[in-house]
């Protein structure tokens, strides 16, 4: 069985990581096969969506320990390897936040350390209820600081703070109100719920949205001043748009618009 399952239905993809053994960690070859699907994904004028969740009773338990161990042997006690680890771990983050279709995370179980970071990083997630969320490297003596990138522009950094050095869980409630993730369901819809939000945004005009997250993280990193500007631009161009026009005659015939993509 494939490490990584890749289903298509319609213009949604998903994604299956499939280590249940190992809680679906963030291994090299997990990492690897996120890698090379996602940059496949991205050039894939069909998809216009993509969800990710996990085989078995979790989303994902962060990195591999028992791989992270055996790099220790190396001469240099794991200092290059480590770094390699943490580098191509924040490369894979950064291509989901770089990918033109959203990516929607479908958590349960648990989502810890990598794994509560693979949450945050998503554009959105579905969490089922009583799924428990935890940056808890500290309870280890690692303390989480690549997760903590990601947590810490989704939540409040007092709550970030408090989870990053107590190591201590908060359930999908909490993990909704904060920010973490978009809304908490019941277990056995959580598949169906995912599907439906995918399928709601996949139903959009696919350039806009693409359009639209690049926007969306570019802007973020700006001054108010400066993303102003900036979206200004973005949105001149998206209004320059046959697609986009023919969209607006639509609403204003009020009829379906005709989109070619």
């Amino acid at each position: 069985m494939a490490i990584l399952q890749v289903t298509q239905r319609g213009a949604v993809a998903k994604l299956v990581m499939n280590a249940p053994e190992r809680l679906n960690a963030l291994s090299d070859e997990m990492l690897a096969a996120l890698h090379t699907t996602l940059d496949q994904l991205a050039d894939d004028p069909k998809t216009r969506v993509i969800t990710l969740a996990g085989s078995g009773k979790a989303f994902c338990a962060g990195h591999d320990l028992r791989q992270m161990t055996a790099m220790r042997q190396a001469p240099d006690g794991g200092a290059a390897a480590f770094k390699d680890l943490f580098d191509r771990c924040a490369t894979v983050m950064a291509r989901i936040q770089s990918m033109p279709q959203p990516v929607i995370a479908q958590v349960h179980g648990i989502a810890t350390a990598a794994g509560c970071q693979l949450v945050a990083t998503c554009d959105m997630a579905v969490a089922a209820k009583g799924t428990r969320f935890g940056v808890n490297g500290v309870n280890i003596g690692l303390f989480c600081s690549t997760p903590m990138v990601a947590l810490s522009r989704n939540i409040p950094r007092k709550q970030a703070f408090e989870m990053l050095t107590t190591g201590a869980f908060i359930d999908a409630d909490r993990a909704e109100t904060l920010g973490l993730i978009n809304r908490v369901v019941a277990p056995e819809t959580l598949e169906a719920e995912t599907t439906q939000l995918a399928e709601l945004v996949a139903s959009k005009l696919g350039a806009a949205v693409k359009i639209g997250k690049g926007a969306f993280y570019s802007q973020m990193a700006m001054t108010t001043a400066d993303a102003y500007a900036y979206t200004g631009e973005v949105m001149v161009q998206n209004m320059l748009r046959e697609d986009t026009a023919e969209g607006i005659d639509a609403f204003l015939e009020k009829r379906d618009p005709d989109w070619n993509q």
